[in-house]
């Protein structure tokens, strides 16, 4: 009698083939479409940056700094960019001194941000059971 967890581990086995069932092992490719896609989308930075323009519909330069703390002017540059590049995010310059610029999600980026909420509700729900395997782990 198969289990609802045996019957997930048949889908998740079926999507991971699908996903690696062709790549030759000796030889595999130099670029990798997941790796490519989810470098951008899914570092600590952009990951926040995203999430943050799902809550607020628009934002300004300096309210993302303000809200993804501690990252640096620089780097909020080149994520939004980056996020911008690959469709994420759309950027509105206003030709006003000083110039006013906003960000906001794409509807590709609000179906990613959807995703990546169903990620963090899973994080939210099993986080005392990672934050107790590190301190058995010792590293807390």
């Amino acid at each position: 009698m198969e289990t609802i967890a045996d019957n997930q581990r048949v889908r998740m086995t079926r999507k991971l083939e699908k996903m690696f069932g062709h790549i030759d092992y000796k030889n595999p490719p130099e670029l990798c479409a997941i790796r490519d896609v989810m470098s951008v989308a899914s570092d600590q930075w952009s990951t926040w940056i995203l999430l943050w323009l799902g809550y607020f519909p628009v934002l300004r330069f300096n309210k993302l700094k303000k809200y993804v703390y501690g990252i640096s002017n620089k780097v909020l540059s080149q994520r939004l960019k980056a996020l911008e590049a690959d469709g994420y995010i759309a950027r509105k310059a206003y030709p006003e001194v000083p110039i006013r610029v906003e960000y906001n999600l794409t509807e590709f980026g609000q179906s990613y941000v959807e995703r990546l909420l169903e990620l963090t509700e899973w994080m939210q729900m099993n986080s005392p059971k990672v934050l107790a395997n590190r301190e058995k782990y010792g590293l807390l």
